[in-house]
């Protein structure tokens, strides 16, 4: 069910973090060469770990190397993959494009601004302190701080606790079907974005959510449509 029949006016908005609010696939595709050079393999062709960033190592690690959580060497290689990756996690991610000016007129229209990723916090923080979005934003939640991650709704509920905004007052951004099932799961709207890290074969129009952005400087139009400052 559509949530934005009878929410009120955002008063907040949380992202999530790879492929909505920042472009990380350079560094991530260059970890896993890394990794794969020690294992004596050849380079990835280029791009081809981009439209899995999204699903975290558990998809860098099928498409890079072809492996399940329930392979002899995955948490070994995991482990190593995350540590190699630690070292360039802030080397060539950017904000996609449009963005600065996006968080500047959401604040300026008073809005809070949260993070909500699976990204755990020794990659997250350091990165978004890069980009310049951290400690800016209002919260960030990772993995860290819950008992289980997105789909599972805690991260948003805890987000809108820390904003001191109840969930129906908040509009959740992600590139990834989680992002949705978790916000709807919360009760804030949903806003499914589509310029991410989108993998091959997905609808994202399947995904149930309140509205689609193509671009982030979508955003801001749509959250005063929902009636935000």
């Amino acid at each position: 069910m559509s949530t934005t029949g009878c929410a009120g006016a955002p008063l907040a908005v949380l992202l999530d973090l790879d492929g909505t609010l920042a472009d990380t696939a350079a560094d991530l595709a260059r970890a896993m060469d890394r990794l794969r050079a020690e294992l004596g393999l050849p380079p990835l062709p280029p791009g081809a770990l981009r439209p899995y960033v999204s699903q975290g190592a558990r998809g860098m690690l099928a498409v890079g190397l072809g492996l399940r959580p329930d392979d002899a060497r995955y948490g070994e290689l995991r482990d190593r993959f995350l540590d190699i990756y630690a070292d360039c996690c802030a080397g060539e991610a950017r904000l996609f494009d449009g963005f600065p000016e996006v968080l500047a007129t959401l604040r300026g229209g008073g809005l809070g601004i949260g993070i909500v990723t699976n990204k755990l916090q020794r990659f997250a923080a350091p990165l978004l302190r890069a980009l310049g979005v951290w400690p800016d934003a209002d919260c960030l939640i990772t993995p860290d701080l819950l008992a289980k991650p997105k789909p599972d709704p805690q991260g948003v509920l805890l987000a809108c606790q820390r904003l001191g905004v109840a969930p129906e007052r908040c509009v959740f951004v992600g590139d990834d079907r989680r992002d949705v099932e978790a916000g709807r799961a919360a009760g804030a709207r949903t806003v499914a974005a589509a310029y991410g890290f989108v993998a091959p074969g997905e609808d994202v129009a399947a995904w149930g959510a309140d509205a689609i952005i193509g671009a982030p400087n979508e955003l801001p139009a749509l959250c005063r449509r929902w009636g935000a400052p």
